[in-house]
């Protein structure tokens, strides 16, 4: 599906997707509601992950929504293949786990190297990868008519997306094995309750907030925005001593930005800064 952009270049080809980018905000759209927005059986993975690495390489994007169109934010794997076992479930234990390998898997090794924030706008449903997609972004916000749910158990399968592996970082070793081993499905609001959600809001609210929260991200200095959110990943898999030595790094590279002493002199002006991103 087309893409279209602002004053940005190289827009990566999309094939069940859309792409705008407004005031520095992208905003991808998964379109194919005919399953639910499904990502195999898809070209929706390859969208995502190609949508991704653009997004690293265009220093007019500060922010990335992502988002699905229609009923559902996504419904993970595809039923009917696994049923079928055809397509990504098709072959060989060896071809299958390659397929995981080379397919879904790219997606969050992608998000994981995002190096701008991410934003779900879970627009309804989120199960299995779906909800493990929502998961890999860096903040959820919902609308009333969400639900999520680690359902892989209930087909007799194992979340071969990484999903355990966000779930426990998100929500604690306890809260995400009661999910993944009940296969049980959560509403919007205890999903707000237990913190899977940052906010739930109206459908009709839900992408005028989404975009207004990545609008307040991307009115901030975008060099140090990336390096704020490359920071904050790190953080992740780094030891203190470490870390504030990575610290020390990107606080360095800030001083010498443009937008740096722009951000003090307006601060001090008490005035609006403008930022150009160096």
């Amino acid at each position: 599906m087309d893409s279209t952009v602002d004053n940005t270049s190289a827009v990566p080809t999309l094939v069940d997707s859309s792409l705008e980018v407004d005031n520095r905000v992208a905003v991808l759209t998964l379109r194919r509601n005919d399953v639910r927005n499904a990502l195999t059986g898809t070209a929706l993975i390859d969208d995502i992950v190609r949508t991704v690495q653009w997004v690293n390489n265009e220093a007019a994007v500060s922010v990335l929504i992502i988002t699905g169109d229609g009923a559902a934010f996504s419904s993970g794997g595809n039923i009917k293949e696994m049923q079928a076992q055809s397509g990504s479930f098709a072959g060989s234990p060896v071809a299958i786990q390659d397929h995981y390998r080379r397919g879904i898997q790219q997606i969050p090794l992608a998000l994981a190297k995002a190096e701008v924030p991410v934003i779900a706008a879970v627009n309804g449903p989120a199960m299995g990868a779906g909800f493990d997609l929502a998961c890999m972004c860096d903040i959820r916000i919902a609308s009333t008519r969400a639900k999520v749910g680690e359902t892989f158990i209930n087909l007799g399968i194992t979340p071969g997306d990484g999903g355990a592996w966000f779930m426990q970082r998100l929500l604690g070793y306890q809260r995400a094995a009661e999910m993944t081993f009940t296969g049980r499905i959560l509403e919007a609001d205890e999903a707000l309750r237990i913190g899977l959600f940052l906010e739930v809001v109206t459908p009709e609210a839900l992408m005028p907030r989404a975009r207004e929260l990545a609008g307040q991200m991307a009115a901030k200095p975008p060099l140090t925005l990336r390096l704020t959110k490359r920071m904050m990943k790190l953080a992740q898999r780094s030891d203190l001593p470490d870390f504030l030595d990575l610290c020390a790094c990107f606080q360095t590279m800030a001083h010498h930005t443009t937008d740096h002493l722009e951000a003090v002199n307006a601060f001090l002006g008490k005035r609006e800064p403008f930022y150009m991103g160096k």
